[in-house]
C-alpha cells in the first residue's frame, strides 16, 4: 500500500467518526462520574499514584542511574588509559567530564521530581482548604433551607 493510499484510508476512517466537544467531560450516555480521589478526570489528583511514582524514582530510577553513570565512568577511564598519549584520550576525558555533569544533573532532577511528587498532595489539600475558607464569608444561608413554623389561626 502506498503512502497516499494509506493516508486516504486514515482520513476516511477519521471522517467517519462522530465529532463532538464537551469541555466539562460529562459523558453523553449517563450521569457524570463523581470527581474526587482516584477518578481519572483531568483536574483530579491521585495521591496513591504520586506516592507510587516517587517510590519508583527512589527505588529504581535513582539507583540504576547511579550504577549506569559509574559503569560508564569506569569504561571511559579504561579507554582513556588505553589511548594515553593520543588526542583520543583527551577527547574521551572531556566526554567523561560532560557525562559526569549529565549524570549529576539527572540525579538532581530525579530527586527534585521525587520531592515534588511527595509534597504535591499536601499542597493540593492546603490550596483547596484555603480557597474554601476564602469563600466562607460569601456564603449566606438560603431561605430555601430554612423551615418556618406553621402559621397559627
Amino acid at each position: 500500500m502506498s503512502f497516499e493510499e494509506e493516508w486516504a484510508s486514515s482520513k476516511a476512517a477519521a471522517a467517519a467518526q462522530p465529532v463532538s466537544m464537551r469541555l466539562n467531560r460529562v459523558p453523553n450516555d449517563g450521569p457524570p462520574a463523581p470527581a474526587g480521589p482516584g477518578n481519572d478526570n483531568d483536574l483530579t489528583s491521585n495521591a496513591g499514584r504520586k506516592k507510587t511514582a516517587a517510590n519508583d524514582i527512589e527505588t529504581d530510577f535513582e539507583p540504576n542511574s547511579k550504577k549506569a553513570g559509574a559503569w560508564a565512568d569506569e569504561a571511559t577511564a579504561t579507554a582513556v588509559k588505553a589511548f594515553e598519549g593520543w588526542s583520543t584520550a583527551a577527547g574521551l576525558k572531556k566526554a567523561e567530564e560532560n557525562w559526569g555533569k549529565s549524570v549529576t544533573a539527572l540525579l538532581a532532577r530525579l530527586s527534585g521530581e521525587k520531592s515534588a511528587l511527595r509534597g504535591t498532595t499536601s499542597l493540593f489539600l492546603n490550596q483547596d482548604l484555603g480557597v474554601g475558607n476564602d469563600f466562607n464569608p460569601l456564603i449566606k444561608p438560603s431561605g430555601l433551607y430554612q423551615i418556618s413554623p406553621p402559621a397559627h389561626p
